[in-house]
């Protein structure tokens, strides 16, 4: 765009047209250049964080390291204790598994103590399908299943 071609659009209609348009744009520069300090601000806060970002993930690979390397020490040492004690094992193994056996405390299984109510055997629980009870009389008479109630229809169901 050119001088010429603003020339009409700053004409106008009116004495303070032209006045009012370079107004305009001058508030316009002036939001402009207010977001563009915000945006540098922004990115500078951004860049900040980065760095503080970047330096915190140094740390985290020392440490990784660091965790490595004890990792790899703790398992030679587990493996040199290992050793030992496989060797310990076949040293004194004999020796444990006699001392075991003459120490063990043994109690024949049909050997029980019943003296306690709680503990003495109870007598077999007579499993059977219904209609097996049933046939042997084990029910007694079942004349209405459905009834709840006193067997007096005069009586009232008492509440409970």
């Amino acid at each position: 765009m050119t001088i010429t071609d603003l020339i009409p659009a700053l004409k106008g209609r009116g004495r303070r047209r032209a006045v009012d348009e370079v107004e305009r744009l001058r508030e316009n520069e002036i939001a402009l250049l207010t977001n563009l300090h915000a945006a540098g601000d922004e990115i500078a806060l951004l860049q900040q964080d980065l760095t503080d970002a970047r330096g915190k993930q140094a740390e985290a690979e020392e440490i990784i390291v660091q965790q490595l390397a004890n990792l790899d020490d703790l398992r030679a040492e587990r493996d040199e204790i290992l050793t030992e004690l496989l060797a310990l094992k076949r040293r004194f193994g004999p020796q444990l598994a006699a001392e075991a056996n003459a120490n063990a405390v043994t109690v024949p299984s049909w050997v029980r103590d019943t003296s306690d109510p709680a503990d003495q055997a109870t007598g077999p629980i007579d499993v059977r399908p219904l209609w097996a009870a049933r046939d042997a009389g084990l029910l007694g008479p079942i004349t209405n299943p459905g009834r709840i109630g006193p067997d007096d229809d005069t009586q009232p169901i008492p509440a409970i």
